[in-house]
């Protein structure tokens, strides 16, 4: 077994088991919009990200790729873990401003602006529609084609697949394709009808983690 602490909770799990699963063991909620359980980790979305580490080597890593270590501390909602989820949730709204999964996750964490240019694609490359073709419907029709700009998911050389079954599988674990916000506007990234409030524990000192794991936060909902 390996031993880590994990928000200062001491936890022990077998080899091989990731951050985000021992957090989870826990009841620590970290976000994630790439990983499902039976498919194998990808660590494309980066929004499970996790601080390891003290002081000047701390670093953030992805937790569903990351693998548990003897002796390692995790914290898994510091102030910078926090800022740095909010700037990628601007990201991906810039990419999906009207997927209803991304709309949801930034009212969760309290995203109020989007810095970054709206790109209205259809694709977060998140891998998800990939894998389970692959992994579970053991077709492996549709895959990522080119590189940085030009990456994109789709058949090889655009040419409708032999083997796909139409099983309608890509869809289902697709997070553009689940559900569409119709509220949002062009010039309004952020729709902010699911508004909540941000943790009030964090933007105090001395406080440089959130103080309880609540969802919602008991504190929070009192004070809306």
């Amino acid at each position: 077994m390996i031993n880590l602490t994990i928000n200062g909770l001491a936890v022990s799990v077998e080899e091989g088991t990731t951050l985000l699963e021992a957090a989870q063991s826990l009841g620590f909620p970290i976000p994630t919009l790439c990983h499902m359980e039976g498919l194998t980790p990808y660590g494309a979305c980066r929004l499970c990200i996790v601080q390891i580490g003290q002081d000047e080597k701390a670093k953030l890593v992805t937790s569903c790729t990351y693998p548990a270590q003897e002796g390692l501390e995790v914290r898994t909602a510091s102030n910078r873990v926090l800022k740095a989820r909010k700037m990628i949730i601007e990201l991906l709204l810039a990419s999906c401003p009207q997927s209803k999964t991304i709309q949801d996750i930034a009212a969760k964490y309290e995203v109020r602006q989007q810095r970054f240019k709206q790109e209205y694609e259809d694709c977060i490359l998140c891998g998800l529609c990939v894998r389970m073709c692959e992994e579970q419907m053991m077709a492996k029709a549709i895959g990522f084609r080119g590189r940085g700009e030009t990456r994109s998911v789709g058949t090889p050389f655009d040419v409708k697949s032999d083997v796909c079954r139409l099983c309608g599988g890509c869809m289902y674990v697709c997070p553009v394709c689940e559900l569409r916000c119709t509220y949002n506007e062009p010039e309004k990234a952020i729709c902010g009808a699911c508004s909540n409030l941000s943790p009030p524990c964090v933007e105090k000192e001395p406080f440089d983690d959130m103080m309880c794991y609540m969802d919602p936060c008991v504190v929070c909902e009192i004070q809306k």
